[in-house]
């Protein structure tokens, strides 16, 4: 860790906007609040480099994580490095009283923690990553935008990527950001719903509902709304029970994030009338204030394959984010945080292997950090059964064994050089699973890993 942290220079102006909307009218007062000098917050503010231990503590009073919006790539001369403005009152020193604090205990800069820490102990990547977790990488300006969207009234942001490159990861950031704003955040994905609950529409919203009641305390309300289902059907019900209880006018605003929406693609009835109705609810905070509190992030792998009425679907408005693979200098950055002193040509190596993605990078970055095996070792061996990536693999191909069709699919891939042509319907599918990337409408392997393990096994 430097001993000294500045603001990355795209995040300034998101910075200096959320300094209101934390009740601070003026950067002095922000410095009166914390008690650190005005001149710290303003070198802060403009992207100065500030001491590593002010630079955490402002973070926390705009709300922000410090990770997410610091730079960690510039270099600051030790001679721009602020004074500490430690919050400790140390009493006056008089015959016979001795200091609140001993000052010949209190480390100098040198000794403190803003001396250069060690990288983190590497993290076996695998699901979400964690909030705290230094080893989250940043892909501007998406953070900055998400954060800045998700406190708007009746936003709407819509995350797609295929599998495994930090889609929950982002959202579960954006619900943080948000929480931190002031606004109760649900977490939901379709992946926790029983088989039963696909059975109609009817269930489904029942379900829904009572998912986000039960996160809430709420649940208790929840029949009441559900008395006239059968008159007035369940998308109304939905919609009151929101209103009535959730959305109340003395409630804080409320973010919803629903995680594996493509569940319900597998089932058109049910996704015709539950995206319709986000659409809808999301149009309503267009006329009526109490749906402003209502902020929404949808998360899924796969196109919208199914028909849906462009005037229903939540997937045409609202903000898109679309994640991308890691470039080279985050690939950099990454081996930077595992303790690995690489090359540009290591970099290269490793991103010809797996491309930019991120869980595929990571977990070679974990074995080679932990000395399993070398970055030589790694990339004779990542498409053979004693590579650390056969578990990986196996997962895929144990999936495409059970569709004949995505099989035979991913066979014509890998077994030409060029990209290849296929059905919508199963590129969007092989792409949701991260094995292939499309190229126009043409398909090809997303990385040479895949192109040489399933070129072998199918």
């Amino acid at each position: 860790m430097p001993r000294s942290l500045r603001l990355r220079l795209q995040c300034i102006p998101a910075i200096k906007s959320s300094l209101l909307r934390n009740g601070f009218p003026s950067q002095k007062i922000l410095a009166e609040d914390l008690g650190i000098a005005q001149s710290t917050v303003s070198h802060f503010l403009n992207g100065k480099p500030v001491d590593y231990a002010n630079f955490i503590e402002i973070c926390r009073g705009l709300g922000q994580e410090w990770r997410d919006i610091a730079d960690f790539e510039a270099e600051s001369a030790l001679d721009e490095v602020l004074p500490i403005s430690a919050k400790i009152a140390i009493a006056q020193s008089s015959p016979g009283h001795e200091l609140a604090v001993n000052l010949s205990n209190i480390p100098t800069t040198k000794q403190s923690i803003i001396q250069p820490l060690p990288a983190a102990a590497p993290e076996l990547p695998g699901g979400q990553v964690d909030l705290a977790s230094y080893f989250y990488i940043d892909r501007p300006p998406i953070e900055s935008r998400c954060y800045e969207t998700v406190l708007q009234p009746g936003a709407l942001i819509r995350i797609k990527a295929p599998r495994q490159m930090g889609k929950t990861s982002l959202m579960a950031r954006i619900l943080h950001h948000a929480e931190q704003q002031g606004s109760r955040t649900v977490a939901l994905s379709f992946q926790l719903a029983n088989r039963r609950v696909f059975a109609n529409s009817d269930t489904f919203l029942q379900w829904f509902c009572a998912s986000v009641g039960q996160e809430l305390e709420m649940l208790e309300q929840l029949p009441k709304c559900w008395e006239l289902a059968d008159l007035i059907g369940s998308n109304q019900c939905c919609k009151a029970y929101f209103e009535q209880y959730l959305l109340s006018e003395s409630s804080a605003p409320l973010t919803l994030g629903l995680d594996e929406c493509d569940r319900l693609f597998e089932c058109p009835e049910i996704a015709d009338d539950f995206f319709g109705l986000l659409r809808a609810l999301h149009e309503e905070a267009k006329r009526r204030d109490i749906w402003k509190k209502f902020r929404l992030i949808v998360v899924h792998s796969t196109e919208v394959y199914i028909p849906l009425d462009v005037n229903k679907s939540p997937f045409n408005v609202g903000l898109p984010i679309e994640l991308p693979e890691f470039d080279g200098q985050q690939v950099q950055d990454l081996a930077l945080r595992h303790g690995l002193n690489w090359s540009a040509e290591d970099i290269a190596e490793l991103m010809g292997l797996v491309g930019g993605n991120p869980y595929l990078v990571r977990l070679g970055m974990y074995h080679i950090a932990r000395q399993d095996v070398t970055l030589n070792q790694l990339v004779k061996s990542s498409a053979t059964e004693a590579g650390i990536y056969s578990d990986h693999l196996r997962r895929h191909l144990w999936n495409l064994d059970k569709y004949a069709e995505l099989m035979e699919a991913m066979r014509e891939v890998v077994s030409v050089s060029q990209p290849v042509r296929l059905r919508s319907e199963l590129g969007f599918k092989l792409n949701s699973m991260g094995l292939v990337k499309l190229e126009g409408n043409d398909c090809i392997a997303r990385c040479r890993l895949y192109q040489e393990y399933f070129g072998d096994r199918l």
